[in-house]
Order: C-alpha cells, then structure tokens, then sequence
C-alpha cells in the first residue's frame, strides 16, 4: 500500500502525523510526505519528504495576509468557537499546495490520501484519483462541514483538475481522548457525519541529543526543587509575543521551584539577565523534557497541550488565538490544568498547581485514558481495509 501524507505546512501539523506514518512503515507500506516550508520537518522524522512549493516563505505570506486582510487576522488571534469561520483562510494555504500535491499524488499513485484535518489539498487528489482521504486530527477542533466548504471555496481548483465531487471514501483520525471532547450537537461521532477512529496520540516533538542536566532537579547544589517547563511553540512568539514568558520570569523568585524556559536562542536573548532558578534551555525533545516536569506552562498549542496530557503534565495555558482557546477550555473543563490570561499568572496560582496532588491525579487519569487508545499500529490495519475495499 502507498500512503501519501499531506500536512499543512506547519510542525504542528506535521509532527502529530510521524507516528502514523512509521506504523505504516513499520508495516511494510510506503510512505511519502507532500508538504512545504516548515512542514519539510518530516524529512528529519526519516519520512521522505516532497517540495510542493519549493521557496514558501510562511512570514512573508502571513505579513501579506495581515495586511490584507486585518479583520480575519482579528478572528484568529481571539476565540475561535467554529473553525468553518475561516474556512476561507484555510482554503488560501489549500491553494497553496494544491497544484503541487495533485503533481505529486498522480506521479506517486498513491492507494489513500492523509491529510491535515483542516487541509484541502487532499481532498483535490482524492476526488481525483478515486482514493480514500483520511483527516488527521491535531487537537480539540472539531470539523464538521469542512470538506463542503472546500469544495465551495475551492470550487475554481475542483474544477480545474476536473475534479467533479469530493472522496467518495472519506475517515478521522481523532487522537484527542474522548473524555475531554464536548458531544456534538447533532448527536453523530466523528466528523462530517463520519464515524471517527481514535488514536492514542503518541508525543514526537523532533529528536536530539539530551543534555545531562535534564535527569537532575533544581538548579542550586543539593536541591530537589519541582521543575516548571514553559514554551510557546514555533508559532505564538512571532504573533502575539512572549507575555506569558515575560511573567513567568517576573514571578520565578518567589517561587520554589527551577523554570525552564523551552524557546528560540532569539527569544531567549530578549529576556536576559534571567533569575537564578531559571534556566534558559533553547530546544529539546519537548516530550523527554514534560517527563521531568511537575508542571507545563504554555500557550496552548495543540501539540504541547496534547504532549503533556500523555505524559500527564499538570498545565497552566495562556491561549493566544486560533484553535489554542479550545485546547486551553478542554484542559480546565476536564480539570487537568487551568486556562488563564497574563494577569492570572501569580506567585499563588504556581503555588498551588505545584503542591494540590489534586491536578496530577487527574493528569494521571487522562494520561491513562490516552495510553488504552488504540495505538497507530492498530490503525494502520483500519487503513489497509479501506484502501483495499474500492
């Protein structure tokens, strides 16, 4: 079997696809992913990688949009209840990648299409070709609807490929655990009226050599001090800034506790000096890191949040827009960590997520809860049935 995986072409898109694509692998099957700019990440996953828009410039584009188009960028960074209200932002990174993928996808001839859940590209190839497309989730964003709405922005692209309907075969990958997912309001699982096929979300966040000061705790001589791990993402920085960081840094002093700061050696610079008992780390593995962590603060990005409910990491998040506030709401309805602005952040609420047993117990509820899904080596025979049943 041939499987070709589309993500968007972001490391948040692509990084929750590796295990999948290595239990196929490992099955035998072969593999190919068509992405661009920061999505090209999945080389270093030992996946082999396409180009389909050799030169994006992901900046460049997003500074465009800003500028174009004020008002959607307005939607993005607030809270995003219906991802359908940028359906038509979606369909613009679509296009993107579109002529690139539907090249590669008829050269390559492959047997089923995975796509990222909010990806229209896929779609394209698999109308087609005639090939199932499986939506891979990403997070706590439910889609309902999304695959018509391509067809209706995309329509010119449907068209131009000679692509009359959608995949006939269409299925979700959903790696979010269900206990943490609101019911749908018209009473059907899965998405677009499918049902959808759980995944234990198993943490790839990039590899790397680990430094030896990560199995110790603390930074003082003969300390054990609890370790707070706080990141941003690839993402946040650049959009909305490193409030949450700043605060953090603010706050260490007052705390027992050592803070590692997990971001870019550029944004790490604009925040010297630092206090004694944080410790400015750059990247790593953010899953071997969350392991020796008591508590995760972030921005609530569907990766780090997800990462740190399989390794049951307490969390505090500081949403930022786009898909983060309902990631940051699952977490507090669920009671596994707490979703706040900047001003939430204090000394007592850090006080009390590292010393109330209360959010690592739950943690430990929905980490178990994550560990008993079905593991992407089970689903990889969920796609081989439908690959084969034409």
């Amino acid at each position: 079997m041939r499987a070709l995986f589309v993500p968007s072409p972001g490391i948040g898109h692509v990084f929750p696809m590796v295990p999948l694509a290595w239990a196929l692998r490992a099955a035998g099957h072969d593999v190919l992913v068509a992405t661009a700019g920061p999505g090209l990440a999945a080389g270093q996953a030992g996946l082999p990688v396409v180009d389909v828009r050799p030169g994006l410039d992901l900046a460049a584009l997003r500074a465009a949009y800003v500028r174009d188009h004020p008002e959607a960028v307005k939607r993005l960074t607030t809270r995003i209840r219906d991802v359908r209200t940028i359906a038509a932002l979606l369909a613009r990174m679509s296009r993107i990648l579109v002529d690139g993928v539907m090249e590669t996808a008829q050269r390559w001839r492959p047997d089923l299409i995975v796509e990222s859940l909010t990806q229209g590209a896929g779609l394209v190839a698999g109308g087609k070709l005639g090939v199932p497309v499986i939506d891979h989730g990403f997070g706590f964003v439910r889609s309902e609807g999304m695959a018509e709405l391509h067809r209706e922005n995309l329509a010119d692209v449907f068209d131009r490929h000679g692509v009359r309907d959608l995949p006939r075969r269409r299925q979700v990958i959903d790696v979010a655990p269900p206990s943490m997912l609101e019911p749908r309001a018209d009473g059907l699982d899965g998405l677009d009226g499918l049902d959808g096929l759980p995944m234990r979300y198993v943490p790839y966040n990039g590899g790397g050599t680990l430094p030896p000061w990560l199995d110790a705790r603390g930074l003082g001589a003969g300390t054990n001090q609890p370790r707070v791990t706080v990141t941003l993402g690839t993402m946040a920085p650049a959009m909305t800034g490193l409030g949450p960081v700043e605060r953090i840094v603010e706050l260490a002093d007052h705390v027992d506790a050592e803070f590692v700061l997990a971001l870019d050696d550029a944004d790490l610079s604009a925040l010297q000096p630092l206090p004694s008992n944080v410790r400015a780390s750059a990247w790593l593995p953010l899953g071997a890191l969350l392991e020796t962590s008591d508590l995760v603060v972030h921005h609530g990005g569907a990766g780090t949040t997800l990462t740190a409910l399989a390794l049951g990491t307490p969390q505090i998040v500081v949403p930022s827009g786009a898909d983060r506030y309902l990631n940051a709401e699952a977490v507090a309805r669920r009671a596994v960590g707490v979703s706040v602005t900047d001003d939430d952040l204090t000394v007592e609420l850090l006080h009390d997520m590292l010393n109330d047993p209360a959010w690592r117990c739950v943690a430990d509820e929905v980490r178990a809860e994550i560990a008993a899904m079905p593991t992407p080596a089970r689903r990889v025979l969920d796609l081989e049935e439908l690959a084969t049943h034409r």
